[in-house]
């Protein structure tokens, strides 16, 4: 029960955090109508007391006054509050209106990362592009991820079958391009990742981190090995040779292929990858050597899936944990048995690829998504293909490739609907916006992570609070615009369709729960404070593959293919290695939310965290000073942002985090002016994309740092802001 206006008696509440993949249990103190504590919930099996700022900052979402509560339409230049009824009727009439003039692929729906932690938005949000019927179809998937769906459709027969390390098991975790410290994990439900480690290491096991930056995980690793940024797959395929050349490989008998990939890798020694990368060949050696003894872990995320050959990283990943007989089993990498399996089930597709491509440059789909890079170029005058856009929970000028011309071209468009409970940098070119429900005003069962964590588990968490007579939640809206749409277009739903749209997500969760094996339901689980444990994970192979064969596929053409771009590129890179040139990297940190809550005080005060890091010697080579403004160039825009010396970065490095920005005019955001930095994305090129899936390529940008100009100069670039190129 939600707690009753005036009650002034304490209670206490569990429900889960929805703001990153860990979703940690939370216990939550109230009285009345206001939350007097969060804290970690010490019982959950799976965060076992975890929290971190993000979540304690719930709170400060609930009652943040720049969150729309009411949906509002643009008069002139301002976002007028009207009912739900005309909002409803005007996002459809604005979307079919444009695909009635101009055809049903005019249209573009961009999913944003938030829909991954809503029940709501998964159950019934898809069915809004389904709707509409346009290929145009685009999501933070092929923003930071892409490459891992493909890696597994191509290898393991399903996009979701993604191995996770069985941390709380193994001896040796090797990480490449990812900071749980600060993330809790991605594509790797992990939360109390410090008190993992902890036990790791009290069973005699070791960390080993593969990164261009000293992150927060590096710096508590037993080994950290500076990488060029670019560069992680000559070393991940060079430990594949080794395993192989050396004998070690120790395959179980659903593996198969490995003669074709000995041949494939012959030629990725460890004296070419330490030639490109400055990891030391021998380093690699004794790497190899301590995966292929046993109880090993390796993972890969962010700084290796979104470069030039991220989809070469997550093969040669997966390749080096089934050749060393460390895919699926403990102390491995290992598939989750999740009480709703939405792998085994079909509620999630197996994957496809290529069945439409982009107009301009002809990338292929995935998954039924196009690239999100092409997204601004479709959209390029005097013909565009795309003429409207609907937005749900996402921010793509912050956060995709070349912010600042999607910024331009989004502001052209004949009609821009979003599903979103703020103004940002998008949504601020909306002609009308549809505002969901807040985190704790709705249920929630996570379909997503539970696949992806390190114990079996399962939870549910029931809404904090009542949700206000004027608001609905992100269901209810999908429901209601995709019923608008179909009366105008005139198609009718079929009864399985119709059946879906008008279940809560609830009663869905509750039928799924209760036709699954494990005896569950929304009610048990809800008596359950903290919900069930389900148990350590366990060896599913060769059962779990969808293939028909029942084998994992070493070499699928589609990966293997790719291996002829990273060999023609091995000369640039290794001349690039030995020269002063500079390569961009992203970062996050674990106060920040990728493009929002940089408006939330709880998460922002403190030592500012949006400046430019650069290595002491490259700032001295080029006279900058610590601290000082500067200018970073790269081949399509310019942005002025304040350095930092730390040689937390290797030579030849600098970073930037993801998602600062928010000066554009019309953002709703009550601290955004007092939250100083710039958008990575200004300086991200969407004509670079990995070369197999089209994912966009955000780390391992050239760029060029100087001394700014000081404002008020000719040729001057306004502080903190972009200008493109």
């Amino acid at each position: 029960m939600a707690p009753r206006e005036g009650d002034d008696a304490t209670t206490t509440r569990h429900i889960t955090c929805v703001l990153c993949e860990a979703m940690c249990g939370l216990e939550v103190s109230l009285r009345g109508q206001e939350i007097v504590g969060i804290k970690g919930h010490a019982a959950d099996p799976l965060s076992r007391g975890h929290i971190c700022p993000k979540g304690v900052a719930l709170q400060d979402l609930h009652t943040d006054p720049d969150r729309l509560r009411r949906p509002v339409k643009r008069v002139g230049g301002e976002f007028v509050e009207i009912g739900w009824d005309e909002a409803i009727e005007l996002a459809a009439d604005l979307l079919h209106g444009v695909q009635a003039r101009h055809g049903r692929d005019a249209v573009a729906t961009y999913l944003g990362n938030p829909n991954v932690h809503s029940t709501g938005a998964l159950t019934h949000v898809t069915m809004i592009p389904r709707t509409l019927r346009s290929r145009y179809v685009f999501s933070a998937t092929s923003v930071d991820q892409l490459p891992h769906h493909v890696v597994a459709w191509a290898m393991f027969g399903h996009q979701f079958l993604l191995p996770v390390p069985d941390i709380d098991r193994t001896r040796l975790l090797v990480l490449v391009g990812t900071n749980p410290m600060a993330s809790n994990g991605s594509l790797w439900t992990v939360p109390d990742f410090p008190g993992r480690l902890r036990e790791l290491r009290s069973r005699g096991g070791r960390l080993v981190v593969i990164d261009p930056r000293r992150t927060e995980t590096a710096a508590v690793a037993d080994e950290h090995h500076f990488v060029r940024p670019g560069t992680d797959a000559a070393v991940l395929l060079a430990l594949v040779h080794v395993v192989l050349a050396e004998g070690l490989a120790r395959p179980a008998p659903w593996v198969s292929g490995i003669d074709d990939l000995r041949l494939a890798v012959a030629d990725f020694t460890p004296e070419v990858a330490e030639e490109v990368s400055d990891v030391p060949a021998d380093t690699i050696r004794g790497l190899a050597r301590d995966v292929a003894a046993g109880s090993a872990a390796v993972h890969g995320r962010m700084g290796v899936s979104t470069q030039e050959f991220g989809v070469l990283c997550q093969w040669a990943i997966q390749c080096l944990m089934a050749i060393t007989g460390n895919l699926d089993r403990p102390g491995g990498t290992m598939f989750t048995t999740p009480a709703i399996d939405i792998v085994g089930r079909g509620l999630v597709g197996r994957g496809h690829r290529g069945r439409t491509h982009s107009a301009v440059r002809g990338l292929p789909e995935f998954g039924g998504e196009l690239p999100v890079s092409v997204m601004a170029e479709e959209m390029e005058p005097p013909l565009p293909a795309i003429r409207a856009l609907l937005t749900v929970g996402g921010n793509p000028v912050s956060s995709t490739p070349a912010g600042g011309r999607l910024d331009e071209r989004i502001a052209a468009l004949e009609a821009v609907v979003a599903i979103d409970p703020y103004v940002n940098e998008t949504t601020r070119h909306a002609h009308v916006i549809l505002p969901p429900t807040g985190p704790l005003e709705r249920d929630h069962y996570d379909l997503i992570f539970h696949t992806l964590a390190v114990r079996n588990t399962a939870r549910w968490s029931p809404a904090l609070f009542p949700r206000g007579k004027d608001q609905r939640h992100e269901w209810e809206i999908a429901r209601d615009l995709v019923l608008a749409l179909s009366r105008r277009s005139g198609r009718r739903l079929g009864w399985r369709r119709a059946v879906r749209l008008r279940a809560s997500p609830r009663l869905t969760v509750d039928v799924l729960l209760r036709s699954g094996r494990r005896g569950l339901s929304v009610r048990r689980l809800a008596r359950t404070p903290g919900g069930v444990d389900l148990g350590p994970l366990e060896p599913r192979l060769p059962d779990r593959l969808p293939t028909r064969d029942k084998v994992v596929v070493l070499t699928p053409a589609v990966v293997t293919d790719g291996l002829a771009a990273l060999r023609a590129r091995l000369p640039e890179l290794r001349d690039a290695a030995g020269s002063d040139d500079l390569l961009l990297i992203g970062r996050r940190h674990q106060r920040d939310n990728n493009s929002w809550m940089h408006n939330t005080d709880r998460l922002t005060r403190g030592r500012p965290r949006h400046q430019l890091l650069m290595h002491p010697d490259d700032l001295a080579v080029r006279g900058i000073t610590d601290g000082s403004l500067v200018t970073v160039t790269s081949d399509v825009s310019s942005v002025q942002v304040e350095v930092r010396a730390t040689d937390d970065v290797m030579r030849g490095v600098v970073s930037l985090p993801h998602g600062y920005g928010h000066r554009r005019p019309g953002v709703r955001l009550s601290r955004a002016v007092e939250v100083p930095g710039v958008s990575m994305n200004d300086l991200t090129d969407p004509s670079r994309v990995e070369g197999v899936s089209g994912n966009a390529v955000l780390n391992g940008i050239p760029v060029v740092v100087a001394p700014a100009v000081a404002i008020g100069e000719p040729d001057s670039v306004a502080k903190a802001t972009p200008t493109t190129g």
